[in-house]
């Protein structure tokens, strides 16, 4: 989606306003209070740059912020249940996965309080989308309601 862009630079490390994109997760998640650890889960083969921009970020945020490569590219689920261990080591209350090529505000204290409200197994934060967005991205449906997702 970032092509030809994204053939120098991983996508994670992309600019956006200014810093790399993984940068705005990262922010993100260290203003969660009580946040543990970040882990980064990807195919990329790790380089100078990425090991750079992951010890800034862990002295910038004073938290552990680790890259888990992936043995080929595994997908999202795939990735997860690969790192299962390293994803639930210590018993997190919770844990958050973030697309690293997705940009937003990141309202993730106002989900983890939900999330702790409703004791659902998961929460998800969707967006409105249109016809095409959905056909080629997939979609969510909603009870207009209770916000709850059949």
């Amino acid at each position: 989606r970032f092509r030809p862009l994204s053939f120098e630079v991983p996508k994670p490390l992309f600019p956006v306003a200014g810093v790399p994109m993984i940068q705005h997760h990262i922010e993100a998640c260290a203003q969660v209070p009580g946040m543990q650890e970040i882990l980064l889960i990807g195919f990329y083969q790790p380089d100078e740059a990425l090991t750079q921009f992951l010890e800034a970020a862990q002295q910038e945020f004073n938290l552990p912020v680790r890259y888990l490569q992936e043995f080929a590219p595994l997908g999202t689920g795939g990735g997860l249940y690969h790192f299962r261990d390293q994803i639930l080591a210590g018993a997190p209350e919770a844990f958050f996965v973030l697309n690293a090529d997705v940009c937003s505000d990141f309202p993730l204290s106002a989900m983890l309080e939900a999330h702790r409200r409703q004791r659902h197994p998961f929460l998800l934060l969707g967006t409105t989308a249109n016809r095409t967005q959905s056909l080629n991205y997939g979609c969510i449906v909603e009870n207009p309601q209770t916000h709850e997702k059949p």
